[in-house]
C-alpha cells in the first residue's frame, strides 16, 4: 500500500522561503510521477508541480522561477523548495503520486492516485 506523509510546512513572511518534504512508500516500481499541488482558502485545489520517472519536471506558472521540485537518489523523498512567497501562495500543500505515468507534464490534483494528509503553508504580508 503506498503511503505519503508530507512535512516541513509553516509560517513565513512574504519574500521568505520553506522546503517541503515528502515520503512516499510502498510503490512496487514502473513509471511513476510525483507532485505538490495546493488548496487555498475558498479556492479550487490547483497543481504546483510534478516530477516524473526520469527527473522531467513541470510548474504552474504562479510558481515557475521561485519554486523546485526535486527527489533523492533513491525517489524515496520528494522536496518542494518555495522560494520568494507571497501572500497568495498561503495554501494546504498535497504531496500526491501517479502510478503508470506515462507523459511528463503538470498533472491536476485528481489525477494523481495517492495522496498525504497536506501540510500549511502561512505566508504573511
Amino acid at each position: 500500500q503506498v503511503q505519503v506523509t508530507e512535512s516541513g510546512g509553516g509560517s513565513v513572511q512574504a519574500g521568505g522561503a520553506l522546503r517541503l518534504s515528502c515520503e512516499i512508500s510502498g510503490y512496487s516500481g514502473g513509471s511513476f510521477c510525483r507532485g505538490w499541488f495546493r488548496q487555498a482558502p475558498g479556492k479550487e485545489r490547483e497543481g504546483v508541480a510534478t516530477i516524473d520517472h526520469e527527473g522531467v519536471t513541470s510548474y504552474a506558472e504562479s510558481v515557475k522561477g521561485r519554486f523546485s521540485i526535486t527527489e533523492d537518489n533513491h525517489k524515496n523523498t520528494l522536496f518542494l523548495q518555495m522560494d520568494k512567497l507571497s501572500p497568495d501562495d498561503t495554501a494546504l500543500y498535497y504531496c500526491a503520486a501517479k502510478s503508470r505515468c506515462a507523459v511528463a507534464r503538470l498533472y491536476k490534483p485528481f489525477e494523481y492516485d495517492y495522496r498525504g494528509q497536506g501540510t500549511q503553508v502561512t505566508v504573511s504580508s
